[in-house]
């Protein structure tokens, strides 16, 4: 499991299965996994993967050569993608005679394996947005990546992406706008649901991170990486505390902005209120941490969509969210009226996110309502059953478009056979 699109693939395969579906996933084996096995319906192939990262820089261009030690992370995707592709069109569909009726492929990481398909095959290719590279990096990424991502739109017969804000900025990138649908990504409100949490768990995490019971606990839990605005939500702190004291700031993830976060605390002088847990953590105990908290906070700057909203959402949890720029939290979170459940902010603004956060405090009785409202909105709108549904609603447009254009062909072929005769 390795962020959003990991819980994405985790929860949509069981969703197609439960709705009568037959999935087959190709995905990474670290070398210690089956390299075929069934679980919970799902059919998983996880090749064995070689290092040739010594090999790439020999013949590749610049833009590969300055990963540096990070070539090891293209070359288990590049081999990953080849050895799935060769299995998947000369062993399952060639020799086992295996049928599919599409093929999905998501974001870079599998774009080379879905180019290869479309080469090979005449099954449709749907290829699955959750981010980009010039996102992900502010316009500084890989030369490579981008072209990867950019030559899979331009094959794939259907992108499918995580929200409007999202597909405007594929428009925006010279994407072919007519191919792009939108499908919100969804949680389990069942598994993330506030009252089947143990109130002693529950209190065993605040007292983890030394809140007493007269405190608040904002929560942010994510990767530590720029986009996230962690460090500018650190910085909101001290502005925070002028007004509520009695506030701690629980920071739960991992990333390369780790060291940052500690000295931002520590030069700022927040350090006692600012307690980190760098670890990634089981599920159960994420929920733990919903559950605790008073307030969440996600003061993303990129954020195509962002599933750990709708997880604080589906745990009745006020919201404050990024919402500038291209971040689909502001398609999940209503920011005024009857519905409101949580606030808007520029998450590159720390003075904007500690106005954010000062809001929910101000009003502890308002902000459980708009924890309320965010549950029954994700009932409404987010679940993975209604983003599963939506999804196997395009794949059959592209079926039936398929078949379409085979009978059209077929049509005209047997037209200039009778004109032949």
């Amino acid at each position: 499991m390795v962020g959003g699109l990991g819980t994405y693939a985790e929860y949509i395969t069981r969703e197609f299965i439960s709705l009568g579906q037959d999935v087959t996933v190709f995905t990474l084996n670290p070398g210690n996994l089956k390299t075929r096995e069934v679980i919970k319906g799902v059919e998983i192939h996880r090749p064995l993967i070689a290092d040739a990262s010594n090999v790439f820089p020999m013949f590749v261009i610049d833009d590969l050569k300055r990963w540096g030690t990070n070539i090891r992370l293209f070359n288990d995707i590049f081999i990953y993608n080849i050895l799935s592709a060769t299995k998947f069109i000369n062993g399952i569909m060639r020799k086992e005679k295996c049928h599919f009726d599409v093929v999905c492929v998501h974001d870079w990481l599998s774009s080379i394996a879905g180019i290869i398909t479309k080469n090979e095959t005449e099954v449709p290719v749907a290829f699955h947005v959750h981010s980009t590279e010039w996102g992900r990096s502010g316009g500084k990424g890989s030369q490579v990546v981008s072209h990867l991502e950019w030559a899979m739109g331009q094959a794939a017969d259907r992108i499918v992406t995580v929200s409007h804000a999202m597909r405007e900025d594929l428009t925006r990138h010279g994407w072919p706008r007519s191919k792009i649908s939108v499908v919100w990504n969804g949680v389990d409100p069942e598994r993330y649901n506030p009252d089947s949490c143990n109130p002693k768990d529950v209190e065993k995490i605040r007292d983890k991170y030394g809140v007493r019971p007269d405190e608040r606990m904002v929560l942010f839990l994510g990767r530590l990486t720029w986009v996230k605005g962690v460090r500018n939500l650190v910085q909101a702190m001290p502005l925070v505390l002028k007004e509520y004291p009695k506030t701690k700031l629980v920071i739960l993830g991992k990333g390369e902005e780790q060291r940052d976060v500690v000295e931002t605390a520590a030069r700022l002088g927040v350090e006692s209120n600012v307690r980190c847990c760098f670890e990634f953590v089981p599920e159960e105990e994420r929920i733990l941490h919903y559950a605790a908290a008073d307030l969440c906070v996600f003061p993303s700057i990129y954020e195509p969509f962002g599933i750990v909203s709708l997880e604080a959402m589906s745990m009745a949890k006020p919201i404050v969210v990024g919402a500038k720029g291209v971040v689909g939290f502001k398609e999940q979170v209503i920011s005024s009226g009857p519905e409101q459940n949580g606030v808007h902010i520029d998450g590159n603004s720390p003075e904007d996110i500690a106005w954010g956060i000062k809001l929910v405090l101000s009003d502890m009785d308002r902000a459980k309502k708009w924890g309320e409202n965010g549950r029954r909105r994700v009932l409404q709108y987010f679940t993975w059953r209604k983003a599963a549904e939506q999804t196997l609603q395009i794949y059959k447009t592209m079926q039936q478009k398929e078949e379409n254009e085979n009978a059209a062909c077929l049509k005209m072929d047997l037209k200039e056979s009778l004109v032949r005769i």
